[in-house]
C-alpha cells in the first residue's frame, strides 16, 4: 500500500475565531470554506504542503449522534479534552514565542519530555489541544 495522511478533522464552535487562529496565528492558508454561520467546513493547511490539511468542522452534525453523545462531545470540547493535533517545527522556542504573542492559551511551555521529544502546547479557540514538537 501507498498511503499518506491527507486530512484530519478538528471541531470548531466559532468559525471566525478558528480561521483567525489557524490562518493568522499559525500561518496556515485557508483552502476551502463552505457553509454559513456556525455550520461551516473550513479546510486549512501549511503553505507548500497541499497534500496535508486540517478540516475545521462543526461538531456533532452527524444525524446518527444521540443527544447524550452530543452533550458529551460539547462538554469535552468545553474542557479541551475532545480534539487534538500534533504539529512540528524546527525552532520550537521561536514558534512558541510567536504563538504566545498572539495571546493563544498556553497549556505547556517548551519542555523536554521524558519520552524523548521537546514540545509545547496551546489550545485553539474551540479548546482543541495543539501540541508542537521540535524536529531536527
Amino acid at each position: 500500500m501507498d498511503l499518506t495522511i491527507h486530512t484530519t478533522v478538528l471541531p470548531h464552535d466559532d468559525p471566525e475565531a478558528s480561521v483567525a487562529f489557524y490562518r493568522d496565528t499559525l500561518g496556515f492558508e485557508v483552502r476551502i470554506d463552505v457553509g454559513k454561520g456556525t455550520m461551516r467546513w473550513i479546510t486549512v493547511g501549511p503553505e507548500g504542503q497541499p497534500g496535508t490539511s486540517i478540516l475545521l468542522a462543526p461538531p456533532v452534525t452527524d444525524p446518527g449522534v444521540t443527544d447524550d453523545e452530543r452533550r458529551t462531545i460539547l462538554e469535552m470540547m468545553a474542557k479541551g479534552t475532545y480534539g487534538w493535533i500534533m504539529l512540528a517545527t524546527k525552532d520550537l522556542d521561536a514558534t512558541f514565542e510567536q504563538i504566545q504573542a498572539s495571546h493563544a492559551e498556553v497549556v505547556q511551555e517548551p519542555t523536554q519530555q521524558p519520552y524523548g521529544v521537546r514540545d509545547c502546547a496551546f489550545r485553539d479557540p474551540a479548546g482543541n489541544l495543539v501540541r508542537i514538537q521540535e524536529v531536527h
